[in-house]
């Protein structure tokens, strides 16, 4: 009997889709986390797990509301890496916070997604149950098109590319004055 081979460990692609049920996570309430986030708990599926240890800081991830609406309706951004899910008490279940990043303009449907020849191989189409999935760079552009987003701008909206960018320049015009030229050596 051949021995069982252990799963492959994901890598992240940066663009993740999660799912939540509305009427227990909804995007509305992601959102009125702020800036600080939100735990993403309670996932108990070993491969959903190893896709958030994957998770880097700054990855993008579509937020889907599943048994309700079943629509991509906003996107989050990875604020915290995989760490215990405090809710768990066996020590097996894992983590990652995530923070809104912004919304879908127009709610992408799961029916939509099936519709769509580019999508045929998306996980949300082929792993449906799966509550933590990857997502392709060009997936995420075509899903952002549908939606109305234009992949760039989401990009300039997250913390990790705001904390990336140089401070603003210095209004005050004495701060940021130089010295006039006098001709003669100090």
């Amino acid at each position: 009997m051949a021995k069982k081979q252990p799963a492959p460990t994901p890598v992240s692609t940066g663009f993740w889709l999660l799912k939540s049920e509305p009427d227990v996570h909804s995007w509305a309430m992601q959102k009125a986390r702020g800036p600080k986030g939100e735990p993403w708990t309670g996932v108990r599926n070993y491969l959903a797990r190893n896709n958030m240890r994957a998770m880097r800081l700054g990855d993008l991830g579509f937020f889907y509301h599943s048994n309700e609406g079943k629509e991509i309706v906003g996107i989050v951004e990875v604020s915290a890496l995989a760490h215990p899910d405090h809710e768990d008490t066996t020590g097996t279940w894992e983590c990652v916070d995530v923070c809104a990043v912004c919304d879908m303009p127009a709610p992408v449907p799961l029916a939509a997604v099936k519709a769509n020849p580019q999508l045929a191989k998306m996980s949300l189409v082929t792993s449906m149950r799966l509550s933590v999935q990857p997502v392709t760079a060009k997936e995420w552009t075509e899903v952002c098109r549908m939606g109305g987003l234009d992949p760039a701008a989401v990009r300039a909206q997250t913390s990790s590319e705001k904390a990336a960018a140089p401070p603003p320049k210095s209004q005050s015009r004495t701060a940021s004055k130089k010295p006039a030229k006098t001709g003669q050596k100090a």
